[in-house]
C-alpha cells in the first residue's frame, strides 16, 4: 500500500511543478516580451487591422466631419424659397396650410399683418416648424418668400 501512496504523492508534486513551471513560463511571456507593452502606441500596433481592401481610391488619413449647410451668399427670392422649401404643405394643403393661390385661406392671414405672418414662419405654428422646412434661410428670406405667398393668393 505504500507504494500507491509514494507513487500518488510523486503524481501530484509532478502535476504541481508543472503547473508552476507553465505559469511562470506564461508570466515572463506577458510581462517581459514585446507582446508585454502597455503604451498606447503597443497596444494600438497590437489591434491594428492586419490588411487593408484596395479599391483603387486614395487611402485618406481622416475622414472630414459632413459641413454644416451654408448659408446662400447672397438672399434667395421669395419664389425661390417656395419653390425649394414651402411647396410641399403649401402646394397640397398639407397638415392645414393654407394652398398657395386659395385667397380665402390667405385672406384672414394677411389681415393679421406680415410681421404676425412673419413671427409664426420663425418660430412655427400648429403643424409647421420653425422656419417651416427651411431650416438655413434668413428671416429677410422668409418675409419675401410670405410677401410671394401673398401676392399669389389674392
Amino acid at each position: 500500500m505504500k507504494s500507491y501512496f509514494g507513487m500518488s504523492i510523486m503524481a501530484v508534486l509532478g502535476v504541481v511543478v508543472l503547473v508552476v513551471v507553465i505559469n511562470s513560463t506564461m508570466q515572463s511571456a506577458i510581462k517581459g516580451g514585446a507582446s508585454g507593452d502597455m503604451s498606447e502606441a503597443a497596444i494600438a500596433e497590437r489591434v491594428a487591422p492586419v490588411g487593408q481592401v484596395n479599391t483603387g481610391a486614395p487611402i485618406v488619413a481622416e475622414t472630414p466631419a459632413p459641413a454644416a449647410p451654408a448659408a446662400p451668399a447672397e438672399p434667395r427670392s421669395g419664389e425661390t424659397v417656395y419653390k425649394s422649401a414651402c411647396f410641399a404643405c403649401h402646394d397640397s394643403g398639407a397638415a392645414g396650410a393654407p394652398k398657395l393661390g386659395d385667397a380665402a385661406a390667405w385672406g384672414p392671414r394677411a389681415a393679421t399683418g406680415i410681421d404676425a405672418l412673419l413671427n409664426s414662419a420663425i418660430n412655427g405654428k400648429n403643424a409647421m416648424p420653425p422656419r417651416g422646412t427651411c431650416g438655413n434661410c434668413t428671416d429677410d428670406e422668409l418675409k419675401a418668400t410670405i410677401e410671394y405667398m401673398l401676392e399669389n393668393s389674392k
